[in-house]
């Protein structure tokens, strides 16, 4: 199994416990951490829209929980027939736990669909090393 599959199949377990009832739109996303553990997480929506959570926050979380602090890898898992990438938000809580470079990979049900780096997505950003 490469890691690519052990995160697809994280994220894919994951989707399936999100807590979607107002969308009903299910997102998992599993991280790759620099010790090479997966963490995963799913969007949990809440009553009052703006305090739910996304999945890669989930991800994160979990892996800051269990000890991680890099991201090697993040890949997002979301149905339909567009990409689900990270929304802005996410795109910079990513960004405080990876480099440029980082694989940010995106999936949809029949597996991964495209592969960007963080700097792709979010270009010439604002992150722990301005603050040094």
């Amino acid at each position: 199994m490469t890691v690519l599959d052990s995160l697809l199949d994280a994220a894919r377990a994951a989707q399936a416990r999100a807590h979607a009832p107002y969308s009903r739109f299910r997102v998992g996303s599993a991280i790759l951490d620099e010790a090479g553990a997966v963490h995963a997480g799913c969007n949990v929506e809440n009553a009052a829209y703006p305090v739910g959570t996304c999945a890669e926050a989930g991800a994160i979380a979990a892996m800051v929980a269990a000890g991680g602090r890099r991201i090697a890898a993040i890949l997002v898992l979301g149905d339909g027939d567009a990409l689900v990438t990270p929304c802005g938000a996410c795109r910079q809580r990513i960004r405080e736990f990876a480099a440029p470079d980082t694989p940010v990979h995106v999936a949809g049900p029949g597996g991964l669909r495209r592969s960007f780096t963080l700097d792709e997505l979010l270009p010439a950003s604002f992150g722990p090393d301005n603050l040094a």
